[in-house]
């Protein structure tokens, strides 16, 4: 392998342990949020599927990694996790905390795509076709999880509103 590759290589496994931190992350994340939206049924069904895929995800990123000669790396996967706890306690104070979660899971969906659009990328110039497959279908699990999103956010807003407006205790989650 020439020097080119070799440092190409260097990024794509730095990228895949980045992404399987923030599988980490996402799984912490969605777990929070899933114990705390319990009367919004379609939602918590829809977070309770992207747990399962998120799982998958990691095992799948874990296996490229371990592939390519490297394993993960637990001071990225702490840290990623540190920072979801984090994040769940403070949407737990949030008068709002289902539609600023759902916020913050959409955007996160966004960087989850940029991440495994960008990781395919270096796996197809790498000629590495395993991993640039595992980052297809990861890619599609996060879109799908992102429309999602985007189509059933205006009518959790309506329902929030309208609860927090007849002062329902279970507006907020």
């Amino acid at each position: 392998m020439d020097s080119t590759h070799s440092r190409a290589s260097k990024h794509l496994m730095d990228w895949l342990r980045d992404a399987h931190a923030m599988e980490e992350q996402a799984e912490t994340m969605l777990n929070s949020m899933l114990s705390r939206v319990e009367h919004y049924p379609e939602l918590h069904q829809r977070i309770q599927q992207h747990i399962e895929e998120t799982r998958t995800q990691q095992s799948l990123v874990r296996q490229c990694i371990e592939r390519r000669g490297g394993d993960t790396s637990l001071l990225k996967d702490l840290g990623g996790k540190v920072m979801a706890t984090f994040q769940g306690f403070s949407g737990m104070f949030a008068s709002d905390e289902v539609v600023k979660g759902c916020m913050f899971s959409f955007a996160f969906e966004s960087l989850e795509i940029a991440a495994y659009s960008q990781i395919k990328e270096a796996a197809d110039y790498l000629g590495d076709v395993e991993t640039a497959a595992v980052c297809q279908q990861i890619l599609e699990q996060e879109r799908a999880m992102a429309h999602w999103l985007e189509v059933h956010s205006p009518e959790l807003v309506r329902v929030f509103l309208a609860r927090a407006d007849e002062g329902h205790p279970q507006a907020k989650r």
